[in-house]
């Protein structure tokens, strides 16, 4: 077995900053930081002031960093159960435990004062809340219940709302719009890739809902019931003056697409259809966003 101070002296100095990074989960962070952004630009209806843009990047990218850090480190031999998993830099040993933590620690809490001093304290404490919610609830919750995911999803559903407050000072209509998409959006998401994974979820002992219910009826109703609710929720942005024509219309084909691809796999069941759904999933946010956008420069 080879010991993780060995792992750290065997690897050269450009893999283990590839090690760091990998703790931050990048593609996460930067799809946090899409939103976040996306929610300053609504609520300033403009380019909002560049310092306040900044520090809510910094600083979120600060927090989500530092809370996918620490539930590596939380997370670290469940990590080594699945193939998925166990090549990340604290299940292989290439990073200490007490390294990861400091850094995650430091980088979490150094993105809530950056938040804070450059924003403003409601948005500071909407990433607290987030970061602490991730880590001390989702996390361990986990390990003992399917629900977990929905929980899981609040957290995922909140750096609209920090883009948000940051520019308007309180949540408001259009903060509350924002986090509803982004929290039924993910929960279609995040039930694909449970289905794709369950035997591996299932040797790790995490009970997601395909693994304590393996013939598949739950997760596709749960599916459905989520990407239907998707659809007008996803309209509201019209009634409150945050989109267009455009937006409506683009909206409406994305959502009812991924409703089609949620029904296709509550028929089935089958690995193919959980992959389309799970593409379509990855489609569909970016897609909304674009869309968003357009229809605000338009």
């Amino acid at each position: 077995m080879v010991l993780p101070s060995e792992a750290l002296t065997a690897h050269p100095p450009q893999f283990r900053l590839a090690d760091w990074i990998a703790l931050l989960k990048p593609r996460i962070t930067v799809m946090v930081l899409v939103t976040a952004v996306l929610g300053a630009l609504l609520a300033a209806g403009d380019l909002p002031e560049m310092s306040v843009l900044v520090a809510l990047l910094v600083g979120t990218a600060m927090v989500a960093g530092g809370a996918s850090a620490l539930n590596q480190v939380w997370e670290r031999n469940t990590d080594a159960l699945m193939s998925r998993t166990a090549g990340r830099p604290l299940p292989a040993g290439r990073i200490s435990l007490e390294s990861a933590l400091f850094f995650a620690v430091v980088l979490a809490t150094t993105g809530v004062a950056i938040l804070a001093l450059g924003t403003n304290l409601l948005t500071a404490v909407v990433g607290a809340f987030s970061l602490l919610l991730y880590i001390f609830l989702y996390t361990p919750l986990k390990r003992r219940t399917s629900l977990a995911t929905v929980i899981g999803a609040v957290p995922g559903a909140l750096p609209p709302v920090m883009g948000w407050t940051a520019v308007s000072g309180s949540i408001e209509a259009g903060g509350a719009v924002l986090f509803g998409i982004l929290f039924l959006w993910q929960l279609p998401h995040f039930l694909a890739i449970a289905w794709l994974c369950q035997q591996e979820y299932a040797a790790a002992g995490f009970p997601m809902l395909p693994v304590v219910e393996p013939d598949g009826e739950s997760t596709g109703r749960q599916t459905v019931l989520y990407a239907t609710a998707l659809v007008p929720v996803s309209l509201l942005p019209v009634m409150l003056g945050l989109g267009g024509t455009i937006y409506f219309v683009g909206a409406l084909v994305l959502g009812l697409g991924f409703l089609g691809f949620s029904v296709a796999f509550s028929v089935t069941f089958s690995r193919k259809a959980a992959r389309r759904l799970l593409l379509a999933s990855v489609v569909y946010l970016p897609a909304l966003l674009v869309v968003m956008l357009v229809d605000a420069i338009v």
